[in-house]
């Protein structure tokens, strides 16, 4: 999953020469947390909400009286931007996005393209559908939690079974992470099965696996085990 399809374009971004109070306008109109700085098409910071606040007081901030209307008309955005800002390629993965966000604690990053071009905005919410959309949630059905011995055709022996019932698998996703050593915690999402097929399968999954827990998203049932 590249960043290229599930960026935000075209970004909005603001000049590097305009006043303060046009970075807080078109945050507020566009309902976003970080905004491209431009200058003669270069990317040459950002700018963002908490850049904004921490430059000024909350009284200010709020825009609620005529004096603070006039001070943040003379602060210009290149005054508090950050002008070594923290960008992506557009053909890098959803999934090195997230890394980058996380260690730097930010909330999204402009997009560039080889040469150097701003081409988007990538953020957590960007990132938070790509994931959605990852897990195959929007079929419902059933989640399957397995814990398997981390070999060769663990996963499939799985499937096998599923596809012998007549499921068919929405999304695959597998973590080493916790589980012990030689270990592997996988979750399948299944659909396609009427309620006596879904009990079927279940019965046999259970038979021939160890199970951590089962979601079934259409009949809004969930068995721990």
């Amino acid at each position: 999953m590249l960043v290229k399809n599930w960026m935000s374009q075209p970004s909005i971004t603001v000049n590097a020469d305009a006043a303060l109070q046009e970075a807080i306008a078109l945050l507020k109109k566009h309902d976003i947390h970080m905004l491209p700085v431009v200058d003669n098409d270069h990317l040459t910071g950002v700018v963002t909400d908490l850049d904004i606040k921490a430059a000024l007081s909350s009284d200010v901030f709020s825009l609620e009286n005529h004096v603070a209307a006039e001070s943040i008309s003379r602060i210009k955005v290149k005054a508090i931007m950050n002008k070594k800002p923290v960008t992506i390629a557009y053909d890098h993965t959803i999934e090195e996005t997230a890394i980058l966000l996380f260690v730097h604690n930010i909330s999204g990053v402009p997009v560039m393209d080889h040469a150097g071009k701003l081409v988007g905005v990538i953020t957590k919410n960007d990132i938070f559908r790509a994931l959605i959309s990852l897990t195959g949630i929007n079929k419902k059905g059933i989640q399957f939690a397995l814990k398997l011995k981390d070999r060769p055709g663990a996963i499939k022996a799985v499937t096998d079974v599923i596809r012998e019932h007549g499921g068919r698998i929405a999304s695959i996703l597998s973590t080493g992470k916790k589980p012990e050593e030689g270990v592997l915690n996988v979750y399948l999402r299944v659909y396609g099965l009427d309620l006596s097929g879904r009990q079927r399968l279940k019965e046999m999954i259970a038979e021939q696996f160890s199970l951590l827990y089962v979601v079934d998203h259409d009949q809004k049932t969930r068995e721990i085990y």
